[in-house]
């Protein structure tokens, strides 16, 4: 079996202190859920207003925005605000968690898809706040109109590549709900008018792989006639990057002869809430999300409703062995920082972390560069980090680095981890600078 794999940079890791993914623990429903608000959007309850499970309690500003839906009935108690690492302020509806759930532990009500058009998949897509859950955040429904109204053949990506151990979320998700991925993929294939679906999983999984393929043989959805492929990538990070996953495919394309034109990339965690929101009409109400790190006691994957304070996750796989100094969500490549553990997990959040003091690079300890040409050697993209940032750092500009046509560092982190002077290059070179680091004092979420 060939396997596919970019050639040049990357680094193989392990992190014993990530969950393994094999399975999920059902986290217990919160007793308050903070729903973060969107940008711009129009709220549709306030301080004291009643709210179902899955009510729709925020519209979108735009097609660039998602809908907002409670994830658990019960009173509004207040509007919260806070500012992230950025220092940008974010606003959430409180729900204190009363009344009977309308979803939870009910029959699921299939609805069929199959007879629905694509511009009404879509539709229903947007309805229920679908989002691009691995990356960020984008609509569901928005790239998916945006493959359907351009001419020319397009192919739908399924990246199943867990390149990076903190990827534990979606190996639980597709190990627990292949049949969802499987179907999600045939709706979005429709929604988006795809000629083909591809599975690109990593080398290891190969057997989850066939298992994906098998529930798309099986499945009630298998007379779509739409060819179906399975492409055994390689697991070197950062094989799951966009553009390293592109990389490999289209040299999958050229070796089978095929011709895939457009390729859009959609990870099983959004496939699956495609499935949910056409066949079911059911909104994102919760999320694998990997938790772990080395200050947190027994790491594990949780099947946890959105709004979480990512405290309460902490406390459920076991607390903390000791004060930990950094929290975020996210890999620790590209971390987001949490500021406060009231911050709740979002549709995005696949992972949380902490770490104790010495688990992560100590930046305080950050030297000179030696010129020892580690951060080459690692660099997908055949850049030269230790050039390009001292160019970065005087305020000059290389040729290269100036050419707006020429490719930029998309921040993958590979560069930072070898670097023995501990210097913020992947951060710098990718604009990410001061986007992670260890939590400071911040603007706690407010709860009183």
């Amino acid at each position: 079996m060939k396997v596919y794999s970019f050639s040049r940079g990357g680094i193989r890791f392990s992190d014993p202190s990530a969950p393994t993914g094999d399975s999920a623990r059902v986290a217990f429903l919160p007793g308050i859920s903070v729903i973060p608000l969107p940008k711009g959007g129009v709220a549709m309850a306030g301080a004291g207003d009643w709210v179902r499970e899955g009510m729709l309690v925020a519209r979108a500003a735009d097609e660039n925005g998602a809908h907002i839906h409670a994830t658990v009935p019960g009173r509004v108690s207040h509007l919260a605000r806070w500012k992230d690492a950025g220092g940008e302020v974010n606003e959430a509806l409180v729900i204190r968690m009363e009344g009977s759930f309308e979803l939870l532990g009910k029959p699921e009500v299939r609805h069929r898809w199959e007879d629905c058009a694509p511009a009404e998949l879509r539709r229903l897509i947007e309805k229920y706040g679908i989002v691009e859950m691995e990356g960020a955040g984008r609509p569901a429904a928005a790239m998916l109109r945006e493959t359907g109204e351009t001419p020319g053949r397009a192919t739908l990506v399924i990246r199943c590549v867990f390149d990076d151990p903190w990827l534990a979320a979606d190996r639980a998700l597709c190990r627990e709900r292949p049949g969802a991925v499987a179907e999600g993929s045939f709706i979005a294939a429709r929604a988006g008018g795809f000629s083909r679906i591809v599975f690109a999983v990593s080398k290891k999984e190969t057997q989850m792989g066939m298992a994906l393929l098998a529930e798309v043989t099986n499945g009630d959805y298998a007379d779509a006639l739409l060819p179906v492929s399975m492409v055994p990538v390689g697991s070197r990070y950062p094989q799951g990057l966009r553009r390293e996953l592109e990389l490999v495919v289209r040299l999958w394309e050229k070796q089978e002869g095929f011709s895939l034109g457009r390729l859009t990339i959609f990870g099983p965690a959004t496939l699956a809430a495609i499935r949910d929101a056409a066949a079911l009409h059911k909104p994102i109400l919760e999320r694998y999300v990997a938790v772990g790190g080395s200050a947190v006691r027994h790491p594990q994957v949780m099947r946890t409703r959105l709004g979480t304070r990512i405290g309460e996750l902490f406390a459920e796989c076991g607390g903390f062995v000791d004060q930990p100094v950094k929290i975020a969500t996210g890999s620790p490549f590209l971390g987001r920082p949490v500021m406060d553990l009231d911050e709740p997990v979002t549709k995005t959040d696949y992972a949380v972390f902490a770490l104790l003091k010495g688990a992560e690079k100590d930046t305080s300890a950050r030297g000179a560069c030696i010129s020892c040409g580690e951060c080459r050697a690692v660099c997908p993209m055949g850049f030269d980090p230790e050039e390009l940032y001292k160019w970065t750092r005087l305020g000059g500009a290389n040729s290269r680095a100036a050419d707006p046509a020429a490719p930029v560092c998309h921040g993958c982190g590979c560069c930072e981890l070898v670097c023995p002077s501990h210097l913020p290059l992947s951060a710098l070179l990718s604009g990410r600078a001061g986007h992670a680091g260890s939590p400071g004092t911040g603007e706690g979420t407010e709860h009183g």
